[in-house]
């Protein structure tokens, strides 16, 4: 029991430390402005839109908090990944 809690603790952690990686590339993407910064505000608010529609239907399906911080990580690594490159 206490392994998942732990578990549960540092994927958070990580989460919360990685959306602020993910904040800082895109505060600097929206700064340049253009159609980029448009394309990227956009993309933003969809991804929100999903992502707290996946949550709730996960939830209400009867997944684990850890399924739904494991899948917000991924997404927020991801866009991590596509923000360093461009």
């Amino acid at each position: 029991m206490f392994g998942a809690w732990w578990k549960l603790g540092m994927d958070a952690t990580l989460l919360a430390m990685e959306s602020q990686q993910v904040i800082g590339l895109r505060l600097a993407k929206l700064s340049l402005g253009g159609p980029a910064a448009q394309i990227e505000a956009q993309r933003m608010v969809s991804e929100k839109i999903m992502a707290a529609g996946e949550a709730a239907l996960l939830m209400a399906t009867g997944g684990s908090t850890q399924s739904m911080v494991t899948g917000y990580r991924r997404k927020v690594r991801a866009n991590a990944r596509r923000l360093s490159q461009g």
